[in-house]
């Protein structure tokens, strides 16, 4: 669940920052390089990103962009419906205006019905429809009614194992709630999550606090409407003041021979601590 960013009760999940880094500066790179044979070869890229029924990650994408019209141009969000006639009119519009049309899309995304748009024939270990196949999908429709050449990436696995591009908050989070785990274990605390609280101020600041378990079982946060353009295709301000403070900072790994270090872990039994589990409490 957690970089996805749909769990109520927090702030944000340990794992969405740095994700949301990847995609925006992804998508700014990839970007650049479209702008750059747009003349003569690619005019539409699309990138497909994780979020079976929130667009938190899509919405990432939305950071690339500086100004209105740069790129992304179009975002695809699950909370929003897939119009084929009003997608191609806005694809049209940004290659005859710029050149080029850089989309990003949620692999959640659904069509008119509510069906999903790419849900695959097999079910992961939750009776959950496998997804897959979205981005290649939108591509063939995008040659065959408009013509024109389109390439697309899946970011998959590579978004959430980017080390090398990790946000330095997100990375300060997640040990803040690793620790806090620990701590609350040993003090007897059960049936909570741990979470996130984004506290009052222009300068970004947040503590780790806790919300019942009952409150965040099967239940998924969504996009507020708020952070969706009114055309929905991009982000708001609102989104923007939410997510960027998420992305702030680097911590480069080290690294040997040209690539980055990796952690191996022990793997060995210590001392349990905790008292036996009553499953009546």
């Amino acid at each position: 669940k957690t970089i996805d960013n749909d769990l109520p009760g927090t702030d944000n999940c340990p794992g969405f920052g740095s994700v949301a880094k990847y995609v925006a500066v992804s998508v700014r790179e990839a970007a650049l390089d479209v702008a750059s044979m747009c003349a003569t070869s690619t005019q539409v890229f699309l990138l497909e990103v994780m979020g079976r029924h929130s667009g938190w990650i899509a919405a990432a994408g939305g950071l690339a962009a500086e100004r209105p019209g740069e790129a992304p141009q179009i975002i695809l969000f699950p909370e929003r419906r897939f119009v084929a006639e009003r997608f191609f009119t806005a694809v049209r519009d940004s290659v005859e205006r710029r050149g080029y049309c850089v989309i990003v899309a949620s692999e959640g995304l659904r069509d008119a019905a509510g069906n999903l748009f790419s849900a695959a024939q097999q079910s992961d270990a939750f009776g959950h429809g496998q997804l897959g196949g979205l981005a290649p999908h939108l591509a063939q429709l995008i040659t065959a009614q408009l013509g024109f050449k389109c390439h697309w990436a899946v970011a998959d696995y590579l978004q959430r194992a980017a080390r090398h591009l990790a946000s330095a908050v997100d990375l300060e989070q997640a040990d803040a709630m690793g620790r806090a785990a620990v701590e609350f274990a040993l003090a007897g605390h059960h049936r909570v999550m741990l979470a996130i609280r984004r506290l009052p101020g222009r300068r970004y600041r947040w503590e780790v606090t806790s919300v019942p378990l009952s409150s965040v079982a099967n239940v998924e946060r969504q996009l507020p409407s708020s952070y969706i353009r009114r055309d929905g295709f991009g982000i708001t301000a609102s989104a923007r003041a939410y997510l960027l403070p998420l992305i702030q900072g680097e911590v480069h790994p080290p690294y040997r021979n040209g690539l980055p270090l990796r952690a191996r872990l022990k793997l060995s039994f210590v001392p349990k601590k905790l008292p036996q589990w009553d499953s009546s409490l």
